[in-house]
């Protein structure tokens, strides 16, 4: 994510979960990011994520009994409010506010026609990432949804993104790469019969790693689950992992030429 931190960039990732603690203690280990709850009762539990003393993402409690365990990825706008109309006249529609979040900045979080689920921030006094695109920090967002032509023109209508063909895959699978000035940023994969019909339209986030191999298999002894086991594609070698409380993400050490 070369582009992040500025309008219709990569600007945040958070995981919603139900055993904080668990959470906190299972990416501390993986990836060294150290736990900060954010010390106000009104924030509801909710912390960030640091590396070394720079935020990764950010951590708190699922707020409802039907709110699954996740990564959310949001995007930097200008204003939230007008964000929300673009969305609703684009087929798409509210899932949380939009709403201040004391002096650091304003969120919404929306689901796209498909239902991928995704957040934006309107930064005030908290700017978003302090670290990308070196190990241990976030490092590429990617949409997974059965209709890429739909969401082609829902999010070029709401960000102003454009797109294009690619194979990070080596196979092919058909893959796009969202660009900003000429420059991709984040990704998007059909999903094809290989994937279970209950499985909804999403986003996910990737981590980047010095040793993919190394990475699964201590997420493997912590307690989480390696979905897809780590797999050399063009830009690196990925793996796909569950935490234990059934947070999916995805991690990549990449090759010289892509870092």
């Amino acid at each position: 994510m070369k582009i992040y931190n500025r309008p219709s960039a990569p600007a945040w990732a958070d995981l919603s979960t139900t055993d904080v603690p668990a959470a906190k203690a299972f990416y501390g280990d993986l990836f060294g990011w150290r736990g900060a709850d954010v010390p106000m009762e009104e924030a509801g539990g909710y912390g960030m994520f640091l590396l070394g003393d720079r935020y990764v993402g950010g951590y708190g409690p699922c707020r409802a009994p039907e709110q699954p365990v996740a990564w959310l990825a949001y995007f930097q706008v200008e204003s939230a409010d007008a964000t929300a109309a673009a969305v609703t006249g684009n087929g798409g529609s509210i899932v949380a506010g939009p709403m201040d979040v004391f002096d650091s900045g304003r969120l919404a979080v929306f689901s796209d026609p498909e239902g991928a689920v995704f957040g934006v921030w309107q930064p005030d006094r908290h700017a978003g990432f302090g670290v990308v695109d070196e190990p241990g920090g976030m490092c590429w967002f990617e949409l997974l949804t059965r209709d890429s032509d739909r969401a082609k023109t829902f999010y070029a209508a709401v960000f102003g993104w454009n797109t294009e063909a690619a194979d990070p895959y080596g196979s092919s699978s058909e893959y796009t790469e969202w660009k900003l000035d000429g420059e991709s940023f984040s990704g998007m994969m059909r999903m094809g019969s290989d994937f279970p019909p209950e499985v909804p339209a999403h986003w996910m986030v990737y981590v980047q790693v010095d040793d993919c191999d190394a990475v699964a298999a201590r997420a493997r002894d912590l307690g989480g689950e390696v979905h897809v086991p780590p797999t050399s594609i063009p830009p690196g070698r990925f793996a796909l992992l569950r935490d234990p409380q059934g947070g999916v993400f995805s991690i990549i050490a990449l090759t010289d030429q892509h870092s």
